[in-house]
């Protein structure tokens, strides 16, 4: 394909302009450049390779690590006309056979492979008959050993490199910290490449985290139907659950309450996790409830919420499973309730691993970032976006700390009482029976270990058994408590607790009030930042429905999921400025050529019938 990449984009992408550093870094490929790209999902990576893939002589060879990602792109492409393959486990020796006769003639412009491949010399020979454009690493972090997602496979790639050292390289990701990005360029041999890091925000995401109360699951249930109309609402979303028993219970659960909800973990069976991703991707209203097996490489764009019922393992995966929300730019809301049940937990799976105690003490690290997230009472999305290297100079106003502005107060006084307790009661037992003390309880273990006779109990009458459990939960946030994980969740102290207890240092503490009040994500707010708005009038969202409800009947037609064939931005656009035309629907953002050719009748139908 011929053209300037802003040619590429405007006709086969329907897009006029590019967004931040894309120009710069499809610039520098297109030249012949290297490049380490890190940008927020949603802020448009796969155009980053793709137009240079169109623009430069040659097949773009791309490694992609899950199958259903692949098919998911090479879908999205062949829906724009480009010509896409995958390479994967799943095709016939004859499917194969045939791709790689299209790579030799110059019959395919991106092929998609699984790292696995590229171990296999017959191949890399193969690959040797071609006329290599570039080569693409998509969801880099993968490579570094360091990040959150380590593949072993995706050492293999430094093997193509080598073979090739001629071919433009990128490589791209959405999170890596700084330690993750020097193992990406290590690893990968990209010493030379310009590493392009775009603003790590997503202002459409409004963040949210509350304490686990008597019932998390009573919260969740809130939560949606607070923000998301529950389950009349019809929003797809993710629901992340720590272990694969708990994503059955939870979905089991939501479809009493009436969601349409399916469960996702790597013990059920290949088949039904396959179903159950596909409608996920092809149906609208979808909730699904997972272990951290689900979600790489999952390109729906309009997730409306993601939701954590147990602690992620650190601010990296984090920010990757929130990020699943609202790729589209529309409102969404990232929403978690945590314990130090899940610390606990986390705790002793990094201790029982196998990895070298090196990398337990960087997961350690990232486990205490992310308690210290959950606990401040500053700016969510401040906090999120120091960890990363970047920055926010005003509070954000999206998320619940700066909706619901944290009190704090002098908790120095309340601290010595925790830390006294947890000392007098020999650093053995866990939050709840350290409470237990504190407010004077008669329980079958204090009067087992004659914890009554301690001068700290009673002490703590002045307050609820939720202040404590905050109060706790801060002070292991700030180090000055530990959870023991070979203890069984115990409590000890932490290094710097001494200064505490001699009243050397005070202690700033968060005032819990109980439930965060919800308000519905403010769209006004997002449209001034130049995120996409909700429709105003009610004949507007009538035909955006009329729209959607075409949109899935030519989906199933042909077996895709529906936002292959048009975002909602983009049905929204058609529903806001009724194009009467052929000319007037290219313009609007998303229409490309090969879609205005296929799908503009249809579409133009829909609005004349309106």
């Amino acid at each position: 394909m011929t053209g300037s990449p802003l040619d590429v984009l405007r006709s086969v992408f329907g897009f006029e302009s590019f967004r931040g550093h894309q120009a710069e870094v499809i610039g520098h490929m297109v030249g012949g450049g290297d490049a380490l790209v890190l940008m927020p999902t949603g802020g448009g990576k796969s155009l980053c390779f793709q137009i240079p893939a169109l623009c430069r002589d040659g097949v773009a060879i791309v490694v992609s690590p899950l199958i259903a990602l692949m098919q998911d792109q090479v879908e999205a492409l062949r829906q724009l006309g480009v010509r896409a393959a995958a390479l994967n486990s799943m095709l016939g020796p004859g499917e194969a056979v045939e791709i790689e006769r299209r790579m030799r003639g110059g019959e395919l412009d991106l092929v998609y492979v699984a790292p696995e491949r590229l171990a296999a010399d017959g191949f890399l020979t193969q690959l040797e008959r071609c006329r290599l454009a570039l080569f693409a690493v998509d969801e880099a972090h993968c490579v570094s050993q360091w990040g959150h997602d380590f593949r072993p496979e995706y050492l293999q790639i430094a093997r193509l490199f080598e073979r090739f050292p001629g071919v433009p390289r990128i490589a791209l990701t959405a999170t890596a910290d700084g330690p993750t990005q020097r193992d990406i360029v290590e690893r990968l041999n990209l010493g030379r490449a310009r590493v392009f890091v775009s603003g790590f925000d997503r202002p459409n995401i409004r963040y949210r985290v509350e304490p686990k109360r008597s019932s998390a699951r009573t919260q969740l249930l809130a939560f949606l139907e607070a923000e998301h109309g529950g389950a009349k609402g019809g929003d797809a979303g993710i629901v992340y659950c720590l272990s694969r028993g708990k994503t059955e219970e939870i979905a089991d659960w939501l479809r009493r309450q009436g969601f349409n909800a399916l469960p996702y973990h790597a013990g059920l069976d290949k088949r039904v996790r396959a179903a159950h991703q596909d409608r996920f991707l092809k149906e609208d209203g979808i909730v699904m409830v997972a272990t951290i097996a689900f979600g790489m490489g999952i390109d729906k764009p309009d997730v409306r919420f993601v939701a954590h019922l147990d602690l992620p393992k650190s601010m990296e995966s984090y920010y990757q499973e929130t990020g699943r929300a609202g790729r589209d730019g529309l409102p969404s809301n990232a929403w978690m309730a945590y314990g130090l049940e899940d610390v606990a937990k986390l705790r002793h799976f990094m201790d029982a691993s196998t990895a070298p105690e090196r990398q337990k003490q960087i997961e350690r690290q990232k486990l205490d970032a992310l308690l210290g997230y959950c606990e401040t009472s500053r700016c969510r999305r401040q906090v999120l976006l120091e960890y990363f290297g970047d920055s926010l100079p005003e509070s954000c106003g999206n998320c619940d700390t700066c909706l619901e502005p944290v009190e704090t107060y002098d908790g120095t006084v309340d601290a010595q009482k925790v830390l006294s307790c947890v000392y007098r009661t020999q650093e053995m037992f866990g939050a709840a029976h350290v409470i237990d003390v504190l407010l004077g309880g008669d329980t079958e273990r204090i009067r087992k270990f004659h914890h009554q006779r301690l001068s700290t109990h009673g002490i703590g009458k002045d307050r609820t058994r939720d202040e404590w459990r905050s109060i706790a939960r801060q002070l292991v946030a700030m180090g000055l408590l530990v959870v023991d994980v070979e203890g069984h969740g115990g409590l000890r102290l932490g290094s710097e607790c001494r200064a505490v207890l001699r009243g050397e240092r005070s202690v700033a503490l968060r005032r819990d009030t109980g439930f965060a009040r919800l308000r519905k994500p403010d769209r006004d707010k997002s449209a001034a930042k130049g995120k996409p708005h909700a429709l105003e009038t009610a004949e507007d969202e009538a035909l955006f429905q009329a729209l959607r409800a075409r949109r899935l009947e030519l989906a199933r037609q042909q077996g895709v999921p529906p936002y292959v064939i048009f975002h909602d931005t983009t049905l929204a656009a058609i529903a806001r400025e009724r194009p009467k035309s052929i000319q007037a629907l290219s313009g609007l953002p998303g229409v490309g050529q090969a879609k205005l050719e296929r799908y503009g009748a249809d579409f133009l139908q829909v609005v004349a019938s309106a």
